[in-house]
């Protein structure tokens, strides 16, 4: 999610009666296809992407009523200027609930200029966020500090975030119950082939990251014949949509921030924090209890802390931010270096509410979730014991999705033998997508590539850096070649170097370098 995703509430209210269980969107293409709708671009250039395009194609609601109830998608455009054209390349960046109108921009920007030359880039907001509408925001400010302590020591601390969710689940219903059916990830691939349609092409180009990747294959399951290359970065394992994926993460987020931890003892020098990693990490558990008593800057509660620090276990980037600010509390009770990575790193504006209210509307359609709340609980203790850092975290921002007022939909199998070789990207330490969600896929998409960044624990590893990941990505963009192995991997990269502790003026003054890392994580957000 963009800026920036916070932890989030609990479960609990049944908006019964509020809608009726609308049927599961299409599957295929309705039986009559209306015309292409005509896309008029203009320019919106910013200082980074000036040939920057502007436009907004008509979808409707309801796929299976193509004559019905119209929406709006916000798209964006960088066009080709090659004589030779590969067509469009959609671009996205994951979620759900990411905006992609600056996607095109980037990647653009970040592929070779010969490559980046042949094709239209196009970013998009998908149904429900940004610039597209209409736009979900079910209850601004949820995750306003001071909120609750996500770790609940009594029944009456997890019924108040258990109240939160369902709150939550109430304003969804309240606000948008006309929408909320229609909110689900085959309903956004065939918004896709509107925008295929719109653009006039006979095939599309498809680049996604994270939850995108998912929300590609998802397409490539509906229209093979559309798929003219496909492009998926950290990959969602398609067997684990969402429930069972969620409690994935809480174990391998507790990895990174163990990670982060031996990070921070190998720099001792800097830190001054020891050089024994499970010293530092019980330093930072020290930290967490100290501001769930007293917030820090009456801004940094416990649950603050969490979302200020998740961040770093997307993108190591980060780490040099977070330790000075973690040494700055630790040695001289500094409230305010928190406060400032939790406003850099974890508090949410309006496009994060916008981005959670779609994240919540279309995992809690796509699937089923656990109907018991014991279920949610006895899971979540379980796995807190062996897993602490987010367990309980994760467990709130999903749990909107125990009372959600729209019944869950079933998920569509994404195996597919009728594609051209897909090109699968992933790093064997990703914590929000972890690695086993690749290999699953790539076992769903017969002939596809298999491409490991080896030692790498960031999401989204392509145009971030790594010369031998984007070789790989500019020879299938080129002519569609594709590494060939004689085991599951395909080819195998070495991931970045850690990073350099920065020196502490630049560190505290939260100055994020314009590496291409930075910049794609930060169009990236968090959550998957």
């Amino acid at each position: 999610m963009t800026k920036r995703a916070g932890i989030l509430v609990a479960v609990g209210a049944t908006v019964a009666g509020l809608l009726t269980a609308a049927p599961g969107p299409a599957a295929a293409t309705p039986a009559s296809t209306p015309p292409a709708p005509k896309l008029k671009w203009t320019d919106c250039p910013t200082e980074s992407y000036p040939t920057l395009q502007c436009a907004k194609v008509r979808a409707p609601l309801d796929h299976r009523r193509p004559s019905g109830r119209q929406i709006t998608l916000a798209l964006s455009r960088v066009p080709h200027t090659a004589k030779t054209f590969q067509g469009p390349l959609l671009v996205n960046p994951g979620g759900p609930g990411g905006s992609g109108l600056s996607m095109a921009g980037f990647v653009a920007s970040s592929l070779p200029k010969k490559v980046a030359a042949q094709y239209d880039v196009i970013g998009f907001d998908p149904r429900g966020v940004g610039k597209s509408t209409p736009a979900l925001n079910c209850l601004p400010g949820h995750f306003d500090p001071v909120r609750p302590d996500s770790v609940p020591t009594s029944y009456r601390a997890e019924r108040i975030n258990r109240d939160r969710a369902e709150s939550f689940a109430r304003a969804c219903g309240e606000k948008h119950g006309d929408v909320l059916p229609y909110m689900d990830t085959v309903s956004a691939a065939e918004d896709l082939d509107v925008i295929r349609r719109a653009l006039g092409s006979r095939q599309l180009n498809y680049f996604g990251y994270s939850y995108g990747t998912y929300l590609g294959a998802v397409y490539a399951k509906l229209y093979p014949e559309r798929v003219r290359r496909l492009v998926l970065d950290s990959v969602v394992d398609p067997d684990d949509v969402w429930y069972e994926g969620n409690l994935g993460q809480d174990y391998a987020f507790d990895d990174r921030h163990k990670a982060f931890a031996a990070w921070v003892a190998k720099n001792d020098a800097a830190y001054g924090l020891g050089t024994d990693p499970a010293r530092v990490e019980a330093a930072w558990y020290r930290m967490r209890a100290d501001v769930a008593r007293k917030p820090a800057g009456g801004t940094v509660g416990a649950s603050e802390l969490e979302d200020a620090f998740l961040p770093g276990g997307y993108y190591n980037g980060y780490w040099p931010y977070l330790a000075e600010a973690f040494a700055a509390y630790v040695k001289d009770r500094d409230a305010e270096a928190l406060v400032e990575v939790y406003e850099n790193f974890g508090a949410v504006d309006a496009s994060g509410d916008n981005g959670y209210s779609v994240y919540t509307a279309v995992q809690c359609r796509d699937a089923g979730w656990p109907e018991h709340w014991s279920t949610w609980r006895n899971d979540s203790r379980r796995i807190h014991k062996k897993a602490p850092f987010m367990t309980w975290n994760n467990t709130w921002y999903n749990a909107p999705c125990a009372n959600w007022p729209v019944p869950p939909l079933r998920p569509l199998p994404v195996h597919n033998r009728q594609l051209p070789p897909a090109l699968i990207l992933q790093a064997t330490d990703d914590a929000a997508t972890p690695y086993g969600g690749a290999v699953s896929m790539h076992r769903k998409l017969k002939g596809s590539s298999l491409v490991l960044e080896e030692g790498g624990g960031n999401h989204g590893i392509t145009l971030s850096g790594n010369d031998c990941l984007d070789k790989h990505l500019t020879a299938y963009l080129t002519d569609g070649t594709v590494p060939r192995g004689r085991g599951e991997v395909d080819a195998v990269c070495a991931a970045l170097p850690e990073p350099k502790p920065l020196p502490a003026e630049k560190a505290a003054a939260q100055s994020v370098d314009n590496s291409k890392g930075s910049r794609l994580h930060g169009l990236l957000g968090f959550r998957p």
